[in-house]
Protein backbone atom coordinates (compact mmCIF):
# COMPACT_ATOMS: atom_id res chain seq x y z
CA UNK A 1 0.00 0.00 0.00
CA UNK A 2 2.94 2.63 0.97
CA UNK A 3 4.25 1.72 -2.60
CA UNK A 4 0.85 2.85 -4.23
CA UNK A 5 0.95 5.99 -2.35
CA UNK A 6 4.19 6.64 -3.25
CA UNK A 7 3.62 6.14 -6.52
CA UNK A 8 0.24 8.22 -6.66
CA UNK A 9 1.83 11.86 -5.58
CA UNK A 10 1.64 14.33 -7.74
CA UNK A 11 4.22 16.75 -8.39
CA UNK A 12 3.27 20.15 -9.46
CA UNK A 13 5.88 21.57 -11.10
CA UNK A 14 5.11 25.25 -11.19
CA UNK A 15 4.70 25.36 -7.72
CA UNK A 16 7.38 22.61 -6.78
CA UNK A 17 4.72 20.47 -4.34
CA UNK A 18 3.76 17.52 -3.44
CA UNK A 19 0.79 16.68 -2.00
CA UNK A 20 0.59 12.91 -0.56
CA UNK A 21 -3.19 11.27 -0.91
CA UNK A 22 -4.90 9.86 1.85
CA UNK A 23 -7.56 7.20 2.00
CA UNK A 24 -10.20 9.81 2.19
CA UNK A 25 -10.59 12.77 -0.61
CA UNK A 26 -8.40 15.47 -0.30
CA UNK A 27 -8.82 19.23 -0.60
CA UNK A 28 -6.27 19.98 -3.01
CA UNK A 29 -7.13 23.81 -2.58
CA UNK A 30 -4.34 26.13 -1.18
CA UNK A 31 -7.37 27.92 1.05
CA UNK A 32 -9.31 25.12 2.61
CA UNK A 33 -12.97 25.53 3.81
CA UNK A 34 -12.94 22.30 5.57
CA UNK A 35 -13.97 23.29 9.44
CA UNK A 36 -13.53 19.88 12.48
CA UNK A 37 -14.87 20.24 15.52
CA UNK A 38 -14.40 22.35 18.17
CA UNK A 39 -13.67 19.06 20.25
CA UNK A 40 -10.68 17.82 17.99
CA UNK A 41 -8.93 20.76 18.38
CA UNK A 42 -9.53 22.46 21.88
CA UNK A 43 -7.07 19.97 23.55
CA UNK A 44 -4.40 19.83 20.65
CA UNK A 45 -1.75 23.32 22.46
CA UNK A 46 -2.57 21.45 25.84
CA UNK A 47 -1.42 17.83 24.55
CA UNK A 48 1.72 19.42 22.95
CA UNK A 49 2.87 21.20 25.68
CA UNK A 50 2.20 18.58 28.23
CA UNK A 51 4.30 16.15 25.73
CA UNK A 52 6.97 18.57 26.41
CA UNK A 53 6.91 19.32 22.09
CA UNK A 54 5.81 23.23 22.47
CA UNK A 55 8.00 25.56 24.47
CA UNK A 56 7.39 29.23 23.58
CA UNK A 57 5.09 31.11 20.87
CA UNK A 58 5.50 34.24 19.43
CA UNK A 59 3.30 36.46 20.31
CA UNK A 60 4.47 35.32 23.66
CA UNK A 61 0.60 35.55 24.64
CA UNK A 62 -0.75 33.93 21.57
CA UNK A 63 -0.85 29.84 23.22
CA UNK A 64 -2.91 31.32 25.86
CA UNK A 65 -6.01 32.59 24.17
CA UNK A 66 -5.47 33.64 20.38
CA UNK A 67 -4.03 30.49 18.80
CA UNK A 68 -6.67 28.15 21.07
CA UNK A 69 -9.66 30.41 19.11
CA UNK A 70 -7.97 29.91 16.48
CA UNK A 71 -7.27 26.02 15.96
CA UNK A 72 -11.39 25.96 17.38
CA UNK A 73 -12.51 27.48 14.64
CA UNK A 74 -12.01 25.09 11.85
CA UNK A 75 -8.98 23.88 9.94
CA UNK A 76 -5.48 25.71 9.91
CA UNK A 77 -3.14 25.58 8.07
CA UNK A 78 0.54 24.99 9.81
CA UNK A 79 4.15 25.14 8.59
CA UNK A 80 7.92 24.18 8.91
CA UNK A 81 10.92 24.28 7.29
CA UNK A 82 13.89 22.00 6.45
CA UNK A 83 16.53 23.51 4.87
CA UNK A 84 18.61 20.61 2.68
CA UNK A 85 22.06 21.28 4.45
CA UNK A 86 22.96 17.27 3.68
CA UNK A 87 21.12 14.61 1.73
CA UNK A 88 19.20 13.33 4.94
CA UNK A 89 17.00 14.79 7.69
CA UNK A 90 18.19 13.49 10.83
CA UNK A 91 17.01 13.08 14.82
CA UNK A 92 17.07 16.78 15.23
CA UNK A 93 14.56 17.40 12.87
CA UNK A 94 12.45 14.31 13.46
CA UNK A 95 10.72 15.99 16.39
CA UNK A 96 9.40 18.93 13.97
CA UNK A 97 7.99 16.56 11.79
CA UNK A 98 6.45 15.08 14.87
CA UNK A 99 4.63 18.20 15.38
CA UNK A 100 3.86 18.63 12.01
CA UNK A 101 2.11 14.51 12.40
CA UNK A 102 0.26 16.13 15.47
CA UNK A 103 -1.30 19.18 13.84
CA UNK A 104 -2.46 16.71 10.75
CA UNK A 105 -3.73 13.89 12.67
CA UNK A 106 -6.16 16.47 14.42
CA UNK A 107 -7.72 17.80 11.00
CA UNK A 108 -5.45 20.59 10.67
CA UNK A 109 -3.69 20.96 7.26
CA UNK A 110 0.53 20.78 7.19
CA UNK A 111 3.03 22.13 4.77
CA UNK A 112 6.75 20.69 5.08
CA UNK A 113 8.62 23.59 2.98
CA UNK A 114 12.30 22.76 1.96
CA UNK A 115 14.49 25.07 1.54
CA UNK A 116 16.08 24.68 -1.62
CA UNK A 117 16.99 28.76 -2.07
CA UNK A 118 17.78 28.90 1.53
CA UNK A 119 20.33 26.29 1.95
CA UNK A 120 21.96 28.36 -0.67
CA UNK A 121 21.84 31.11 1.58
CA UNK A 122 22.61 29.61 5.07
CA UNK A 123 21.02 29.83 8.24
CA UNK A 124 23.51 31.78 10.97
CA UNK A 125 21.23 30.28 13.93
CA UNK A 126 23.49 28.93 16.27
CA UNK A 127 26.48 28.65 14.16
CA UNK A 128 29.74 30.12 15.25
CA UNK A 129 31.21 30.52 11.78
CA UNK A 130 29.50 30.91 8.12
CA UNK A 131 28.62 27.36 6.74
CA UNK A 132 30.57 26.04 3.27
CA UNK A 133 28.69 27.22 -0.23
CA UNK A 134 26.36 25.08 -1.02
CA UNK A 135 25.60 24.59 -4.64
CA UNK A 136 22.40 25.18 -6.70
CA UNK A 137 23.29 21.29 -8.11
CA UNK A 138 23.87 19.75 -4.34
CA UNK A 139 20.99 21.84 -3.05
CA UNK A 140 18.72 19.98 -5.57
CA UNK A 141 19.94 16.72 -5.48
CA UNK A 142 19.61 16.96 -1.17
CA UNK A 143 16.13 18.55 -1.73
CA UNK A 144 15.08 15.15 -3.37
CA UNK A 145 16.68 13.13 -0.77
CA UNK A 146 15.15 15.15 2.10
CA UNK A 147 11.54 15.28 0.07
CA UNK A 148 11.40 11.41 0.30
CA UNK A 149 12.58 11.46 3.50
CA UNK A 150 9.21 13.44 4.53
CA UNK A 151 7.07 11.57 2.32
CA UNK A 152 7.76 8.68 3.73
CA UNK A 153 8.12 9.73 7.34
CA UNK A 154 4.22 10.97 6.29
CA UNK A 155 3.12 7.70 4.58
CA UNK A 156 4.40 5.65 7.07
CA UNK A 157 2.81 7.57 10.03
CA UNK A 158 -0.79 7.27 8.63
CA UNK A 159 -0.76 3.67 7.86
CA UNK A 160 0.71 2.52 11.22
CA UNK A 161 0.18 5.29 13.57
CA UNK A 162 -3.48 6.82 12.37
CA UNK A 163 -6.59 5.93 13.93
CA UNK A 164 -8.95 5.88 10.53
CA UNK A 165 -12.00 6.90 12.24
CA UNK A 166 -10.55 10.23 12.87
CA UNK A 167 -10.05 12.47 9.26
CA UNK A 168 -6.45 13.75 8.77
CA UNK A 169 -5.69 17.01 7.10
CA UNK A 170 -3.73 17.26 4.00
CA UNK A 171 -0.22 17.25 3.79
CA UNK A 172 2.15 19.41 1.19
CA UNK A 173 5.61 19.00 0.67
CA UNK A 174 6.95 22.14 -1.34
CA UNK A 175 10.61 23.74 -2.34
CA UNK A 176 11.13 27.15 -1.97
CA UNK A 177 13.23 27.58 -4.55
CA UNK A 178 9.82 27.54 -7.07
CA UNK A 179 8.75 30.57 -5.56
CA UNK A 180 12.20 32.62 -5.78
CA UNK A 181 13.65 31.59 -9.22
CA UNK A 182 11.49 34.22 -10.94
CA UNK A 183 12.92 36.71 -8.38
CA UNK A 184 15.82 39.25 -9.70
CA UNK A 185 18.03 41.03 -6.70
CA UNK A 186 16.56 44.34 -7.57
CA UNK A 187 12.82 42.95 -8.09
CA UNK A 188 12.85 41.00 -4.64
CA UNK A 189 14.90 43.82 -2.75
CA UNK A 190 12.33 46.31 -3.76
CA UNK A 191 9.31 44.78 -3.60
CA UNK A 192 10.13 42.91 0.26
CA UNK A 193 13.37 44.47 1.41
CA UNK A 194 11.31 48.16 2.45
CA UNK A 195 9.37 45.73 5.17
CA UNK A 196 12.74 45.26 6.85
CA UNK A 197 14.70 47.96 9.27
CA UNK A 198 17.71 47.80 10.24
CA UNK A 199 17.61 48.02 13.79
CA UNK A 200 14.88 45.26 14.31
CA UNK A 201 16.83 43.00 12.03
CA UNK A 202 20.39 43.49 13.93
CA UNK A 203 19.42 42.88 17.66
CA UNK A 204 18.34 39.57 16.63
CA UNK A 205 20.53 36.91 19.07
CA UNK A 206 21.40 35.21 15.68
CA UNK A 207 22.53 38.09 14.31
CA UNK A 208 24.14 39.65 17.48
CA UNK A 209 26.15 36.54 18.41
CA UNK A 210 27.80 36.44 15.07
CA UNK A 211 28.75 40.37 15.00
CA UNK A 212 30.35 39.70 17.91
CA UNK A 213 32.29 36.44 16.98
CA UNK A 214 35.83 36.62 15.10
CA UNK A 215 34.72 35.94 11.56
CA UNK A 216 32.02 38.36 12.29
CA UNK A 217 28.65 37.75 9.73
CA UNK A 218 28.12 37.93 5.86
CA UNK A 219 25.56 39.76 4.02
CA UNK A 220 24.70 36.68 2.71
CA UNK A 221 23.75 35.64 5.89
CA UNK A 222 22.38 38.31 7.33
CA UNK A 223 19.39 38.56 4.51
CA UNK A 224 18.60 34.76 5.84
CA UNK A 225 15.70 36.29 8.03
CA UNK A 226 14.58 37.91 5.39
CA UNK A 227 14.05 35.27 3.19
CA UNK A 228 12.72 32.89 6.05
CA UNK A 229 10.20 35.75 6.35
CA UNK A 230 9.18 36.40 3.31
CA UNK A 231 8.19 31.86 3.04
CA UNK A 232 6.03 32.55 5.89
CA UNK A 233 4.11 35.56 4.30
CA UNK A 234 3.75 33.73 0.78
CA UNK A 235 2.38 30.39 2.56
CA UNK A 236 0.40 32.92 4.14
CA UNK A 237 -0.79 34.41 0.84
CA UNK A 238 -0.92 31.37 -0.69
CA UNK A 239 -1.93 28.79 1.82
CA UNK A 240 -3.37 30.41 4.17
CA UNK A 241 -1.08 29.68 6.90
CA UNK A 242 -1.33 31.27 10.20
CA UNK A 243 1.12 28.93 12.10
CA UNK A 244 4.41 28.20 11.93
CA UNK A 245 6.58 25.30 13.92
CA UNK A 246 10.52 25.94 14.32
CA UNK A 247 13.45 25.16 17.03
CA UNK A 248 14.08 26.98 19.71
CA UNK A 249 16.87 29.05 17.53
CA UNK A 250 14.33 30.06 15.21
CA UNK A 251 12.69 32.06 17.15
CA UNK A 252 14.16 35.45 15.70
CA UNK A 253 13.00 34.46 12.01
CA UNK A 254 9.51 33.24 13.00
CA UNK A 255 9.25 37.02 14.72
CA UNK A 256 10.15 38.31 11.72
CA UNK A 257 7.62 36.23 9.49
CA UNK A 258 5.32 37.88 12.12
CA UNK A 259 6.24 41.05 11.23
CA UNK A 260 6.07 41.26 7.77
CA UNK A 261 2.97 39.51 7.74
CA UNK A 262 1.15 42.07 10.06
CA UNK A 263 3.25 45.29 8.42
CA UNK A 264 2.33 44.02 4.56
CA UNK A 265 -1.20 42.11 5.11
CA UNK A 266 -2.83 43.63 8.52
CA UNK A 267 -3.56 40.01 9.77
CA UNK A 268 -1.79 38.30 12.73
CA UNK A 269 0.38 35.08 12.20
CA UNK A 270 1.82 32.91 15.39
CA UNK A 271 4.68 31.03 16.11
CA UNK A 272 5.96 27.89 18.15
CA UNK A 273 9.07 26.57 18.74
CA UNK A 274 9.98 23.05 20.06
CA UNK A 275 12.67 21.99 21.86
CA UNK A 276 16.02 21.36 20.52
CA UNK A 277 16.92 17.20 20.58
CA UNK A 278 20.44 17.58 22.19
CA UNK A 279 22.89 14.46 22.87
CA UNK A 280 23.49 13.55 26.87
CA UNK A 281 26.34 16.54 27.08
CA UNK A 282 23.97 18.75 25.69
CA UNK A 283 25.13 19.61 22.40
CA UNK A 284 22.39 20.08 19.06
CA UNK A 285 22.28 17.15 17.17
CA UNK A 286 22.77 17.72 13.75
CA UNK A 287 24.91 17.56 10.84
CA UNK A 288 27.30 20.49 11.89
CA UNK A 289 28.16 18.95 15.45
CA UNK A 290 29.40 16.09 14.05
CA UNK A 291 26.55 13.89 16.00
CA UNK A 292 23.64 13.10 13.56
CA UNK A 293 21.64 10.07 14.13
CA UNK A 294 20.33 10.26 10.40
CA UNK A 295 16.44 9.48 8.80
CA UNK A 296 17.49 7.98 5.74
CA UNK A 297 18.65 4.11 5.48
CA UNK A 298 21.85 4.71 3.68
CA UNK A 299 23.30 6.65 6.00
CA UNK A 300 21.94 5.36 9.24
CA UNK A 301 20.32 1.90 9.13
CA UNK A 302 17.34 0.95 11.17
CA UNK A 303 19.31 -1.24 13.17
CA UNK A 304 21.18 2.07 14.26
CA UNK A 305 18.33 4.10 14.66
CA UNK A 306 16.68 1.31 16.93
CA UNK A 307 20.00 1.09 18.88
CA UNK A 308 20.16 4.87 19.79
CA UNK A 309 16.76 4.99 21.45
CA UNK A 310 17.28 1.78 22.65
CA UNK A 311 20.44 2.77 24.09
CA UNK A 312 19.29 6.23 25.60
CA UNK A 313 19.80 6.96 29.65
CA UNK A 314 16.86 5.91 31.54
CA UNK A 315 16.54 9.57 32.79
CA UNK A 316 15.58 10.64 29.31
CA UNK A 317 13.11 7.73 28.37
CA UNK A 318 10.13 9.09 29.45
CA UNK A 319 10.67 12.08 28.05
CA UNK A 320 11.39 10.58 24.50
CA UNK A 321 8.36 8.58 24.83
CA UNK A 322 6.49 11.50 25.11
CA UNK A 323 8.41 13.72 22.68
CA UNK A 324 9.04 10.88 19.73
CA UNK A 325 6.29 8.63 20.12
CA UNK A 326 2.13 8.63 19.75
CA UNK A 327 1.27 6.67 22.45
CA UNK A 328 -1.25 7.91 25.02
CA UNK A 329 0.39 9.62 28.22
CA UNK A 330 -1.53 6.89 30.40
CA UNK A 331 0.57 4.86 28.69
CA UNK A 332 3.39 6.07 29.02
CA UNK A 333 3.30 6.56 32.45
CA UNK A 334 1.88 2.70 32.85
CA UNK A 335 5.29 1.50 30.79
CA UNK A 336 7.32 3.92 33.17
CA UNK A 337 5.32 1.99 35.97
CA UNK A 338 6.96 -1.25 34.48
CA UNK A 339 10.22 -0.15 34.12
CA UNK A 340 10.08 0.52 37.84
CA UNK A 341 9.16 -2.71 38.95
CA UNK A 342 11.89 -4.51 36.74
CA UNK A 343 14.37 -1.98 34.92
CA UNK A 344 16.28 -5.39 33.52
CA UNK A 345 13.53 -5.70 31.10
CA UNK A 346 13.85 -2.27 29.53
CA UNK A 347 9.94 -2.51 28.10
CA UNK A 348 10.14 1.65 28.38
CA UNK A 349 13.69 1.33 25.94
CA UNK A 350 12.68 -0.79 23.65
CA UNK A 351 9.27 0.24 23.08
CA UNK A 352 10.62 3.77 22.87
CA UNK A 353 13.20 2.59 20.36
CA UNK A 354 10.61 -0.07 18.29
CA UNK A 355 8.07 3.14 17.73
CA UNK A 356 10.82 5.15 16.39
CA UNK A 357 12.08 2.84 13.97
CA UNK A 358 8.13 1.96 12.92
CA UNK A 359 7.87 5.77 12.40
CA UNK A 360 11.07 6.79 10.65
CA UNK A 361 11.13 3.22 8.52
CA UNK A 362 8.33 1.66 8.63
CA UNK A 363 7.10 -1.90 9.62
CA UNK A 364 10.30 -3.83 7.55
CA UNK A 365 13.00 -1.53 9.18
CA UNK A 366 11.88 -2.08 12.31
CA UNK A 367 11.94 -6.18 11.66
CA UNK A 368 14.99 -5.65 9.49
CA UNK A 369 16.20 -3.46 13.37
CA UNK A 370 15.08 -6.73 15.54
CA UNK A 371 17.12 -9.38 13.04
CA UNK A 372 19.93 -7.56 13.01
CA UNK A 373 20.05 -7.03 16.88
CA UNK A 374 19.29 -10.93 17.68
CA UNK A 375 21.95 -11.59 14.96
CA UNK A 376 24.49 -9.41 16.88
CA UNK A 377 23.55 -10.09 20.67
CA UNK A 378 21.97 -12.80 20.82
CA UNK A 379 24.14 -14.82 18.54
CA UNK A 380 20.28 -16.18 16.94
CA UNK A 381 21.63 -17.94 13.80
CA UNK A 382 17.97 -17.99 12.50
CA UNK A 383 18.28 -14.09 12.46
CA UNK A 384 21.08 -14.82 10.30
CA UNK A 385 19.63 -16.75 8.08
CA UNK A 386 16.85 -14.35 7.36
CA UNK A 387 19.10 -11.33 7.14
CA UNK A 388 19.40 -9.93 3.22
CA UNK A 389 23.26 -8.97 2.39
CA UNK A 390 21.73 -5.30 2.61
CA UNK A 391 21.07 -5.99 6.57
CA UNK A 392 24.28 -7.84 6.84
CA UNK A 393 26.31 -4.95 5.34
CA UNK A 394 24.36 -2.22 6.97
CA UNK A 395 25.32 -4.18 10.96
CA UNK A 396 29.23 -5.10 9.52
CA UNK A 397 29.87 -1.67 7.85
CA UNK A 398 33.70 -1.91 8.38
CA UNK A 399 33.14 -5.41 7.29
CA UNK A 400 34.70 -6.53 4.08
CA UNK A 401 31.85 -8.40 1.87
CA UNK A 402 33.09 -11.23 -0.38
CA UNK A 403 31.92 -13.03 -3.68
CA UNK A 404 33.16 -16.55 -3.71
CA UNK A 405 32.98 -19.48 -5.86
CA UNK A 406 32.24 -22.49 -3.61
CA UNK A 407 33.77 -25.27 -5.26
CA UNK A 408 33.95 -29.12 -3.79
CA UNK A 409 35.68 -30.11 -0.91
CA UNK A 410 36.10 -26.18 0.51
CA UNK A 411 37.55 -26.30 3.58
CA UNK A 412 37.76 -23.58 6.61
CA UNK A 413 41.21 -23.18 6.23
CA UNK A 414 40.89 -22.37 2.62
CA UNK A 415 38.02 -19.92 3.64
CA UNK A 416 40.00 -17.60 5.53
CA UNK A 417 42.82 -17.62 2.83
CA UNK A 418 40.57 -17.10 0.05
CA UNK A 419 39.45 -14.01 1.88
CA UNK A 420 42.81 -12.89 3.71
CA UNK A 421 41.27 -13.26 6.89
CA UNK A 422 44.39 -15.34 8.21
CA UNK A 423 47.88 -15.00 7.91
CA UNK A 424 49.55 -17.16 5.40
CA UNK A 425 51.70 -20.44 6.34
CA UNK A 426 51.46 -22.54 9.80
CA UNK A 427 50.56 -19.19 12.21
CA UNK A 428 46.95 -19.13 10.14
CA UNK A 429 46.76 -22.59 10.64
CA UNK A 430 47.40 -22.56 14.68
CA UNK A 431 44.85 -19.99 14.59
CA UNK A 432 42.27 -21.66 13.66
CA UNK A 433 43.15 -24.46 15.95
CA UNK A 434 42.93 -22.94 18.81
CA UNK A 435 39.64 -21.36 18.35
CA UNK A 436 40.20 -17.91 16.91
CA UNK A 437 37.86 -18.35 13.96
CA UNK A 438 34.41 -18.90 14.50
CA UNK A 439 31.75 -19.10 11.95
CA UNK A 440 27.97 -18.28 12.44
CA UNK A 441 28.77 -17.70 15.85
CA UNK A 442 30.24 -20.94 16.08
CA UNK A 443 33.58 -21.55 17.00
CA UNK A 444 35.45 -23.96 14.35
CA UNK A 445 38.61 -25.02 15.80
CA UNK A 446 39.13 -27.92 12.63
CA UNK A 447 41.31 -26.11 9.25
CA UNK A 448 40.81 -29.03 7.11
CA UNK A 449 36.80 -28.99 8.01
CA UNK A 450 34.90 -28.97 4.86
CA UNK A 451 32.38 -26.54 4.54
CA UNK A 452 28.78 -28.16 5.77
CA UNK A 453 25.49 -26.06 3.95
CA UNK A 454 23.07 -25.54 6.76
CA UNK A 455 26.61 -24.94 9.57
CA UNK A 456 29.29 -22.73 7.49
CA UNK A 457 26.74 -21.94 4.75
CA UNK A 458 23.48 -20.69 5.90
CA UNK A 459 20.01 -21.24 3.60
CA UNK A 460 20.66 -17.73 1.96
CA UNK A 461 23.86 -18.86 0.75
CA UNK A 462 25.55 -16.40 3.51
CA UNK A 463 27.98 -16.69 5.66
CA UNK A 464 29.75 -14.84 8.67
CA UNK A 465 33.40 -15.20 9.31
CA UNK A 466 34.71 -13.85 12.37
CA UNK A 467 38.50 -13.73 13.71
CA UNK A 468 39.39 -12.63 17.07
CA UNK A 469 36.74 -10.75 18.52
CA UNK A 470 36.00 -7.32 16.37
CA UNK A 471 37.19 -9.10 12.24
CA UNK A 472 34.03 -9.78 11.16
CA UNK A 473 33.91 -10.87 6.95
CA UNK A 474 30.86 -11.16 4.98
CA UNK A 475 30.93 -14.19 2.25
CA UNK A 476 28.31 -14.38 -0.41
CA UNK A 477 28.87 -17.96 -1.79
CA UNK A 478 28.06 -18.46 -5.58
CA UNK A 479 27.07 -21.95 -6.89
CA UNK A 480 29.11 -23.73 -10.14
Amino acid sequence: MAASMARTCRYVSRHGLCILPRRTSLCLTPRSNIHCSSAAHSGLLFSLNTRGILKDSFPEDAAQEQLPRLLQSGAQTVYCGFDPTADSLHVGNLLALVGLLHFRNAGHHVLAVIGGATAQIGDPSGKTSERERMSADVAEANTRSVRECIQRIFTNHELLFHDSSRKLGTVTVLNNLSWYKDWNVVGFLSEAGRHFRMGTMLSRHSVQSRLKSADGMSLKEFTYQVFQAYDFYHLHQIYGCKIQLGGTDQLGNLMSGHEFIHKVSGEEAYGLTIPLVTSTVGDKLGKTAGNAVWLSRDKTSPFELYQYFLRQPDASVEKYLKLFTFLPLAEVERLMVQQREDPGKRLAHKRLAAEVTKLVHGKEGLESAKRCTNALYHSSVQALEEMSDEELQELFKEAPFHELLLEPGTTVIDTCRMINAIPEGAKGYRMVLEGAVWINHKKTEKPEQVLIPQLHILSNGLTLLRVGRRNFYIIKWLSL
